[in-house]
């Protein structure tokens, strides 16, 4: 009787769990963090929005796109990579995007803010590319943390009031039984200390 009763609540969490994955998706975060960014600190904000737009399409969209070309031929499990022997391959074309997309915006002068979001992108993935040879961190609790983080530095403490999110990102992967505590709080602290001081340095 008490498993029927606390059924409908676990499938509720579960649902919940499933909506944070997707919605705060490392995909989405790295399409979204150049936009936020170019937009509050590039000027004139056609400029810094053109730029950004660049920043995503290298960031996420071209790499995504190689996901779910893997995902649709059978070569991948999902568009979240579960399987940590599946994700190096991805990991290194995603890498590879993003240095074409930095000589891109170099060459032609991006707005600084907008390349350091970019370079903190790049930290980001190689810091995972490198734990994930050998250990399943979580990379969205990494892209979470890290873009709290630069929230913060861009728009001041007020923005502390993101880090609910990268609680509730690290606690769906927990919940889906795709990670563990350790590879979200790993995921989280590698987030964290690579996306700050990065935004800080470069900004």
């Amino acid at each position: 009787m008490h498993d029927v009763i606390d059924r409908p609540d676990r499938r509720t969490s579960r649902l919940l769990a499933r909506a944070a994955t997707e919605v705060f998706a490392p995909a989405l975060l790295a399409a979204l963090m150049p936009v936020v960014v170019g937009l509050h600190a590039a000027s004139p904000v056609g400029v810094g929005l053109a730029w950004a737009l660049v920043g995503s399409l290298f960031c996420s969209v071209i790499p995504n796109s190689l996901i779910w070309w893997g995902v649709r031929r059978g070569r991948l499990t999902d568009h979240h990579i579960r399987r940590r022997e599946q994700r190096r391959r991805p990991l290194a074309y995603g890498l590879l995007s993003v240095l074409v997309g930095l000589a891109v915006m170099i060459g032609f002068g991006a707005p600084r803010p907008v390349l350091a979001m970019v370079v903190v992108m790049f930290a980001l993935g190689l810091a995972v590319t490198v734990v994930n040879l050998v250990w399943k961190l979580s990379i969205h609790a990494a892209v979470a943390a890290g873009a709290a983080a630069v929230l913060v530095i861009e728009f001041g403490p007020a923005l502390l009031a993101s880090a609910p999110v990268v609680a509730l990102v690290g606690w769906s992967r927990v919940r889906l039984r795709d990670h563990t505590v350790g590879q979200v709080a790993a995921g989280t602290v590698v987030g964290t200390l690579i996306a700050a001081p990065t935004f800080l340095l470069l900004r």
